[in-house]
């Protein structure tokens, strides 16, 4: 991993924190508990209880050392918004050129991205072309199927 900033909302790094304490309370003392009962089964070779409980173990720890860098790489962004400008934690109404349909994203960091929640990351490629960006802005960014023109309806 890089050591570049994640940037994410108080409310992301909160929850990042949070899993990270139960994980490393809670989680751990169950699987060392499953450790200890299927250690207790016998021959280790042949035991799927305790390869199982292994497993569960180093993707426990993965996730441990990935939150911990996260948390360590956190910069918490508030809500220091210009209410006129497209900056991270706005929300932005689009229109495709071609399209009547408006298409409403909130800017978030690449922890928080989530399409069906139509939170998009503001280093993906349509989330960068929209940084910095207001209301009535006409712009263009790369898709798979060609560069689309978009007009910048709204923006809160």
């Amino acid at each position: 991993m890089t050591e570049q900033e994640t940037v994410v909302s108080q409310e992301k790094f909160d929850e990042m924190v949070k899993e990270l304490e139960t994980l490393k309370t809670v989680r751990r003392t169950e699987i060392a508990k499953n450790l200890e009962y299927a250690r207790s089964l016998g021959d280790l070779s042949e035991n799927a209880e305790y390869q199982e409980a292994r497993e569960l173990q180093a993707a426990t720890e993965e996730r441990i050392r990935k939150l911990e860098e996260l948390v360590k790489r956190a910069k918490i962004v508030t809500d220091g918004k210009k209410k006129d400008v497209v900056s991270f934690s706005s929300v932005v109404s689009i229109k495709k050129d071609s399209s009547p349909d408006l298409h409403e994203y909130t800017i978030v960091g690449s922890e928080e991205a989530d399409m069906r929640a139509h939170k998009l990351s503001h280093v993906s490629p349509l989330g960068s072309a929209l940084m910095g960006k207001k209301k009535g802005d006409v712009f263009t960014f790369e898709t798979p199927n060609g560069k689309q023109t978009y007009t910048i309806e709204k923006v809160s």
